[in-house]
């Protein structure tokens, strides 16, 4: 067990501000737990982290806002929080910091707190995608960052050649997907998976396509049968209204199941862009994205992004494995025409199956919670 330099045992304060953030900080804690018995954790984070960790408080209601104008009419709200992260962290020094993703406020917390004199360590889990924004960022990162602990081992190159230490340990969704995989549901031929996505927003911005999609497949083939999901009964609420408006309650089922077990079960699906892409991809569930934003995010998108696609799927592999309906391309009719490929074009479906196995193979072995636990812990006892 480390200690610190006064021989205090080690403290760390996390921030997370997505719920794909809290699912992959949570147990890399618990990793670090074991190897650290006495480690003090506080911070920012889900659910998950609050659950099993008292000093971290539970704001995910307000910080996994999704989009540039929706950030901008939050802009109160952030700046406050941050004022208050900042005065936590400088009057309690702790070993050091971790950023898990959320690179929007962490980025600005890791400027703000050196700008205080804050000489701990600051350790970034999940590298931002400045590969599709402005590289130039990563000059500024290692100014401020200790390390970087990357997802995909093509960051660590971008990373090195800026002085900034980076790490690749895995993916956590390989060790986070092994129960899921180990005794998988049968897939159902018939049964397709609407997934668009966890935030209100984003159901109020793709759903109705996505039934518009189902309604059309149905009318040409009534064995079909649809399925989806509802984090909180609030949503699944949402969901059951906007399917009975469709007159679509006896084809479209919203379950209570995880979205992997849908994943598992179904012959296709259409899922929203985030990380159920790569879930997707990794339970071998072919697939077709989408995404839509209000049209300001959407403008600003265009002009920044440096990629030729959205998909992590597709960037991995350097070209279109996984079709994508993005903004005025997204249509109930081109959802259909992409389901009705996947379904019954095999070559196609063959062909998609085999490019997901070897992104799967790239993203290493299970184990990746325990590695970036001792990755951290390496750089806290520094």
């Amino acid at each position: 067990m480390m200690r610190n330099s006064d021989g205090e045992a080690l403290s760390l304060f996390i921030v997370a501000g997505e719920v794909s953030g809290d699912n992959h900080a949570h147990p890399l804690l618990k990793a670090l737990q074991e190897r650290e018995p006495e480690l003090c954790v506080r911070g920012l984070g889900g659910e998950k982290l609050a659950g099993d960790f008292p000093q971290v408080e539970n704001w995910l209601e307000k910080a996994a806002v999704l989009g540039f104008w929706e950030v901008i009419q939050q802009y109160s709200y952030f700046k406050t929080k941050m004022a208050e992260t900042v005065e936590a962290i400088i009057t309690d020094p702790p070993s050091g910091v971790l950023l898990v993703d959320y690179p929007g406020f962490n980025l600005r917390l890791a400027a703000a707190l050196r700008e205080r004199g804050f000489s701990g360590k600051i350790i970034s889990y999940v590298s931002p995608q400045v590969w599709a924004w402005k590289k130039g960022r990563i000059k500024t990162m290692a100014r401020l960052l200790d390390v970087m602990i990357c997802l995909f081992p093509f960051e660590v190159e971008l990373y090195e050649k800026s002085g900034l230490p980076a790490k690749f340990c895995g993916h956590p969704l390989v060790d986070e997907l092994v129960e899921w995989k180990a005794s998988p549901p049968q897939r159902e031929s018939s049964l397709i998976a609407l997934l668009p996505g966890s935030r209100r927003k984003e159901i109020d911005a793709l759903f109705d396509e996505l039934l518009e999609g189902a309604d059309l497949m149905r009318r040409e083939d009534e064995s079909l049968r649809f399925v989806t999901t509802a984090v909180t009964e609030e949503l699944r609420h949402l969901l059951s209204m906007k399917i009975s408006e469709r007159g679509l309650d006896r084809v479209v089922t919203v379950e209570t199941a995880d979205c992997q077990h849908l994943m598992l079960r179904c012959a296709a699906g259409v899922v929203a862009s985030g990380t159920a892409t790569l879930e997707a991809a990794l339970l071998g569930m072919p697939y077709v994205l989408v995404y839509k934003v209000s049209w300001l995010t959407a403008w600003v998108a265009r002009r920044v992004l440096k990629i030729r696609f959205l998909g992590i799927v597709n960037v991995l592999a350097g070209r279109e494995v996984v079709p994508e309906l993005l903004q005025e391309r997204l249509s109930g009719a081109r959802i259909a025409a992409e389901l009705q490929t996947l379904l019954h074009d095999r070559q196609t479906r063959e062909r998609m199956l085999n490019d997901f196995q070897g992104i799967a193979d790239s993203l290493g072995d299970p184990g990746t919670h325990d590695r970036v636990a001792g990755a951290v812990q390496e750089v806290l006892g520094s």
